[in-house]
């Protein structure tokens, strides 16, 4: 009986610790809110994508649609106090 039960029980070992493995999450992709709507979220990679963003004063500033370019662009100090990051660097 015991030659039975040890080697099972080190099978559903070895089967735990390898499904404890494969349930690593993905990190997150970053957002930030719309500069313009500031409630509304934002997904950093695919407003760059879209070119839903603007650059003011050293700081990129990204939009949830197409009516908050708009807007920003018409006064972009108004909404400069919003959500930003660094204006990314240009390799050459």
């Amino acid at each position: 009986m015991k030659k039975i039960i040890i080697p099972t029980l080190l099978t559903l070992a070895v089967v735990g610790l390898a499904g404890a493995q494969t349930t690593k999450k993905a990190p997150a992709a970053p957002k930030m809110t719309c500069a313009v709507m500031t409630k509304n979220p934002v997904d950093i990679a695919a407003a760059t994508k879209k070119h839903m963003y603007a650059d003011y004063k050293g700081k990129r500033y990204f939009f949830c649609c197409a009516g908050c370019p708009e807007a920003f662009k018409k006064d972009p100090a108004k909404y400069a106090k919003s959500a930003s990051i660094p204006t990314p660097k240009v390799s050459r």
